[in-house]
Parts: C-alpha cells; structure tokens; sequence
C-alpha cells in the first residue's frame, strides 16, 4: 500500500501536532502502509516553493525507502523548467502545483506546460482540491478548492499527462470523470482521503460507475486522520471487498 497524499511541515492557519517525517513513518508502520508519497505542507502558501523543496529533500533523506519526496513546482515562476529537472535528477517521484493558492486559473497556461513537462519527464503531477473544509477555513485563507473545469483542462494539454487529483469528493470526481474521453480519464487518478464511506456509501457507488482502477490510496496526513480511508475500505460491500485500487507507482 502506498499513500500518495501525506504532508509534512507546519500548517499556516492552525497547529499540527508533529507534521514530522520521523512521525510520519511511525504512522505509516501503525496503519500498515509500505510508502508515502510526501510533499512539503507550506510549500503550498509561498511565492517561490524553491527552499522548501530543499527542506523536503533533507527532511526525507533519513527514510528514503519509506519516504518518496513530491516537490512544489510553480510554473509562472523563473527556471522553473530546471527546477523541475533538479528535483527529477534529486529523485522526485511525482509533482505537486497549488493552482488555487498561487491564482493561476482554470485555463491558465504555464500550468498546462507544467503538467505536460511532468509528463515528458514520467512524473505525475499531483493537485489538491482543498485541505480543509471551506465551513472550517480561517479567514485569511482566501483560495478556494480547486475547479473540477481546472482539472478537466490539465487532463486535455497533452497525452503525456498523468495527473492524481487529491481531497476531491463524489461530486468533483463525476464532474471530472463524466466529462472527459475515456483517452482523458485514464490520465487521471483520484485519492480516497475525501471521499465518503458509509452512511452515505459515496466511495462504493464510485467503485462501481468509475471503477477501482481509477483510485488511489491516500490519507492526507496530518491534516486528516489516516485511519478514515482504511476503514472505508474495510466497510465496502461484500461485492467490492476484493476490488482493486490503481497503481500510482506504474501510472
């Protein structure tokens, strides 16, 4: 099992207990996860993500077999192009962009050449519709979640696109899914941080319209709590209890 959604480093609008890479690992062996995925949390809310791609790096260098980092990369930033080789050469894994926080909108060029050079370079390039709940923002955090129209543009700039969508719900997911070729959809990959179990059962009905195949594991620890994708896995019906997750590491 991989986690392809965890953060670590201090949130700006309130206080994380230990958003630390050594803690992280705890958490990955308590909740049974081989590897995480990691981007750097307040990376998301700088102007130039450059040193904190350079903290992420050295934070995870102690765990490298657990620990896989995921850079920020800004696209209307200079040299980005060459921050986006460097952390490629460094051993990135996948990208990160912050369209919403960094007001680049939902055609916005420089993003599109940003996901079709993380394709040329086999890197998928991870967004984030939001990471916390509009209803629990702090009023200084004025971006809104991400656009299902902003994902739907990156999924066409290229056929080398692979991107992994994270902290979307059911709604956002059918918007996006439903209104793209099937060549489209197979380039996009979602996560189940946010996605409802029971009651509501959103994360079986999209199992059973959109597939397995199409979906991730993820958690976005440590701003949620790791153990609600898991026992939304664990609560899924008897039909879907042998259904298969996709696999970020070959997509």
């Amino acid at each position: 099992m991989i986690d392809v959604n965890a953060l670590i480093g201090p949130y700006p609008f309130r206080q994380i207990p230990h958003p630390d890479a050594d803690v992280l690992v705890r958490v990955l062996d308590r909740e049974k996860i081989g590897r995480a995925w990691v981007g750097h949390l307040p990376s998301a809310f700088h102007r130039d993500p450059t040193a904190g791609n350079k903290e992420l790096f050295a934070a995870l260098t102690p765990h490298a077999e657990r620990l896989k980092p995921v850079p920020a990369i800004r696209p209307d930033w200079p040299r980005w192009r060459q921050s986006l080789a460097e952390a490629r050469d460094a051993g990135a894994v996948a990208i990160r962009a912050y369209p919403s926080q960094w007001q680049l909108g939902p055609h916005d060029a420089a993003m599109a050449e940003l996901a079709v050079a993380c394709g040329e370079a086999r890197l998928p390039l991870v967004l984030t519709v939001r990471f916390e709940d509009l209803r629990q923002r702090h009023p200084l955090d004025v971006a809104g979640d991400l656009t299902a129209a902003a994902i739907r543009s990156l999924a066409r700039a290229g056929e080398e696109v692979r991107l992994v969508v994270t902290a979307a719900g059911r709604e956002m997911i059918e918007e996006i899914h439903w209104s793209l070729t099937p060549a489209e959809q197979a380039r996009v990959l979602y996560d189940i941080s946010w996605i409802w179990g029971p009651p509501e059962d959103h994360l079986a009905k999209l199992f059973q319209t959109v597939g397995s195949q199409r979906f991730v594991y993820g958690t976005q620890w440590p701003l949620r709590l790791t153990q609600n994708p898991r026992a939304n896995l664990d609560l899924l019906p008897d039909e879907l209890a042998n259904a298969q997750l996709g696999d970020a590491e070959k997509f």
